[in-house]
């Protein structure tokens, strides 16, 4: 029932299957080697044996990211112990995080390293922005309290960038960093700068966020054009620049798309789980979204 039906997992039964072959036996690896880690009274093997199997922890994991159900809610579900549901989600989670964005079934970028190569060696326009996740308020005392507050929504939040191709489809999502955080500052702290002037000749689409960032990059990064008059503008030249601007928001808008995308997924809509766990979560529906794009456009161009 939970497999056949993408309305629970956001995936069809097939990218399950496929998740299940490639993490299941590195999850069994590192179960043993976890095990083998410390002093046992009982060989290895002995012992109960799990109430919760592999295919039964990525689902739950699946369902608790698509739509934010608590540990409490899916262990009436599965039946198991609320602890049991917890150090599974805790155990699957940084495993799909680590997968990267899947391109297409032999293709998969896990670094902005691989992603700007990508796209040099396919010559496909890449657009970049940032996007936020609301967070619970930090601890009162904490240093750095006021780092989470975001300059948009003045609310408590953490920022991603999001990389994707022309047609909205993710290529790759960053860790995240506190809402405080520029975009431009993220961009170049994620060393995007520094890959762009080394790597290929591509183009990145980009908002007035990242203006800078062409001169930085030899014209690699795109932004909107800058605002010439400032005040008692000529008509002509408004006229000109409203064209620009709406010529150059209508190529990146398609990123827009793929951030609502990942929006859709109930994790992200607002994260109300440790900070901590926020990079990997963001990342991991970014893999899981990316796959499931990549499957079905490779569905749709088989028939």
């Amino acid at each position: 029932m939970i497999i056949s039906n993408r309305r629970i997992t956001g995936l069809t039964g097939d990218v399950i299957a496929e998740l299940v072959a490639e993490m299941g036996p590195l999850w069994h690896e590192r179960h043993q080697a976890k095990l083998a880690s410390r002093p046992r009274k009982r060989a290895v093997g002995g012992g109960p044996k799990h109430q919760l199997v592999f295919v039964d922890r990525l689902l739950a994991t699946l369902v608790h990211l698509r739509h934010g159900a608590t540990h409490d809610v899916l262990a009436c579900w599965f039946s198991v112990d609320r602890s049991t549901i917890t150090r599974a989600i805790g155990e699957v989670r940084p495993l799909l995080a680590g997968r990267g964005c899947t391109v297409s079934p032999d293709v998969r970028l896990r670094t902005l390293a691989e992603v700007v190569e990508y796209l040099g060696m396919s010559g496909t326009t890449g657009i970049i922005d940032g996007t936020e996740t609301r967070v619970r308020r930090p601890a009162a005392g904490r240093k750095d309290r006021d780092r989470f507050i975001s300059g948009k929504n003045k609310q408590n939040a953490v920022k991603s960038m999001v990389v994707t191709d022309g047609e909205g489809r993710l290529l790759w999502c960053s860790p995240t960093e506190p809402a405080s955080c520029a975009d431009i500052t993220h961009a170049r702290q994620s060393g995007l700068v520094k890959l762009l002037g080394d790597g290929p000749a591509l183009e990145i689409l980009a908002d007035a966020g990242y203006q800078g960032l062409g001169a930085q990059t030899g014209g690699r990064v795109v932004t909107p054009p800058h605002r010439t008059f400032k005040k008692n503008a000529p008509d002509w030249y408004e006229e000109m620049y409203e064209r620009q601007r709406k010529a150059h928001s209508s190529r990146r808008i398609r990123v827009g798309h793929g951030i609502a995308h990942l929006k859709n997924w109930r994790a992200l809509a607002r994260h109300l789980g440790r900070r901590e766990h926020m990079s990997d979560t963001v990342q991991a529906i970014a893999g899981l979204l990316s796959h499931q794009q990549a499957a079905d456009l490779h569905s749709t161009r088989q028939t």
